[in-house]
C-alpha cells in the first residue's frame, strides 16, 4: 500500500481523493492544510484518518510515501522545495512551476537528494495517449499536417486566475494542456512561433491564440481562454482524414473522421475512475522501481514547458514570477 498526504484542500484536492479512495494499492492517508479546521472538514469528507493544520506536519508524518501539491502555482516551489527536504517523494499540480527558474531549481534538488518528483499533467499518463499515437502510426489518417486546439472556461470569477501573484491567468491554468497536447504528438522542434493575447484588468492574460510551425512542416495552433466557454476539442488533421479529441483533457473517445465530419471508427476510452489514477499509478510504479521521474512525463518536458511558457508571458507582458 502506498499511502499519499495531499497538500492543500482544495478542488483538485478533493478530486484527487476521490480517485484515490478506489484505487488498489494507494491510500489517501493525510490531508494538510493551512487550518486546522479545514482540514478535518475535509477528512470527514473523504474519509482521511489524519488531519493536518500545516503542510509542515503533514510532511513530518513517517508513514507517507508520497506527497501530491494541490496548492497555487505560487506555492508549488515552496511545497515542493519543503517536501524533498523531507525527503518525500511528491507529485506536483499543474503547471509545475511559475516559471523555468523555479523548475530547474527544484528538479535539480530533486536529484541531488535522491527524491522523486513529476508534474500532474494528468493527459500525458492516460491510456489515451497511447492509443492516439497508435492510430496516428497506422497511417489511417494519413500524414499529420495540423494540430488544433481549443481549451476555455469562464473561471474569471476565481482569485487564482485574477491575481498574478498567484500565478493567474489562462496559460498556467489551461494552456499548458494546449501545450502538452502539441509535444505529446507533435515533438518536432518550433522553427517560428506567433502568438496574439488578451490580458485582464489584473495584468493577466485572458485569452491567446499560439501558432507553432515546426521543423518537419506541421503546423499547430491552440487557443485558451479563461473568461469563456469553449468545446475544448483537439484535432490532428492528416492528408487523409482527421482524429479528434472530444474532450481535450479527459476525451471519452476518439474520433476517425474523413471529409464532411464522417466518423468512420469511434474509440471509446476505457472505463475509469477520473482519469487522475494513471498519474497516481505512474508514481506509485517509478517509486517503486527506483525511479525518479515517470517516463509520462520526464522533467525533461516538464522543463521545456516551463521554457515555452516563460516565452510567451515575456512576449505578452505578463508577469512569470509572483513578486509583482
Amino acid at each position: 500500500m502506498m499511502n499519499v498526504g495531499i497538500i492543500g484542500a482544495g478542488h483538485i484536492a478533493e478530486k484527487a481523493a476521490r480517485t484515490l479512495a478506489e484505487m488498489e494499492g494507494m491510500s489517501c492517508l493525510a490531508i494538510g492544510s493551512r487550518s486546522q479546521k479545514k482540514a478535518q472538514d475535509f477528512a470527514a469528507r473523504f474519509g482521511i484518518t489524519r488531519a493536518y493544520g500545516s503542510y509542515a506536519e503533514l510532511l513530518q508524518d513517517p508513514d507517507i510515501d508520497l506527497v501530491y501539491i494541490a496548492t497555487p502555482h505560487s506555492c508549488h516551489f515552496e511545497n515542493a522545495r519543503d517536501a524533498i527536504l523531507a525527503g518525500k517523494p511528491c507529485l506536483v499540480e499543474k503547471s509545475f512551476m511559475m516559471n523555468a527558474v523555479e523548475a530547474a531549481a527544484i528538479l535539480a534538488l530533486a536529484r541531488e537528494k535522491n527524491v522523486f518528483i513529476a508534474e500532474a499533467i494528468w493527459p500525458r499518463y492516460m491510456p489515451v495517449r497511447d492509443m492516439a499515437r497508435q492510430v496516428i502510426a497506422s497511417g489511417v489518417i494519413g500524414k499529420p499536417v495540423m494540430l488544433t486546439a481549443t481549451l476555455a472556461y469562464n473561471v474569471s470569477e476565481k482569485e487564482r486566475v485574477l491575481q498574478p501573484s498567484l500565478g493567474g491567468g489562462a496559460l498556467l491554468d489551461l494552456g499548458v494542456y494546449l501545450l502538452n497536447f502539441v509535444r505529446m504528438y507533435c515533438d518536432s522542434p518550433i522553427r517560428d512561433l506567433t502568438t496574439s493575447c488578451i490580458r485582464a484588468a489584473t495584468g493577466v492574460d485572458a485569452s491567446e491564440v499560439i501558432t507553432f510551425i515546426h521543423e518537419d512542416g506541421t503546423l499547430s495552433t491552440v487557443q485558451s481562454s479563461a473568461f469563456s466557454e469553449g468545446n475544448n476539442e483537439g484535432v490532428i488533421t492528416g492528408t487523409t482524414g482527421f482524429l479528434v479529441f472530444d474532450d481535450l483533457i479527459n476525451p471519452t473517445c476518439l474520433r476517425i473522421c474523413r471529409k464532411r465530419h464522417i466518423v468512420e471508427r469511434e474509440i471509446p476510452v476505457p472505463k475509469q475512475i477520473t482519469g487522475f489514477e494513471y498519474q497516481f499509478q505512474a508514481s506509485a510504479d517509478a517509486i517503486s522501481a527506483g525511479q525518479l521521474e515517470p517516463v509520462q512525463m520526464p522533467h525533461a518536458e516538464t522543463l521545456y514547458i516551463m521554457h515555452l511558457m516563460d516565452r510567451l508571458r515575456t512576449e505578452w507582458g505578463v508577469p512569470t514570477s509572483s513578486a509583482v
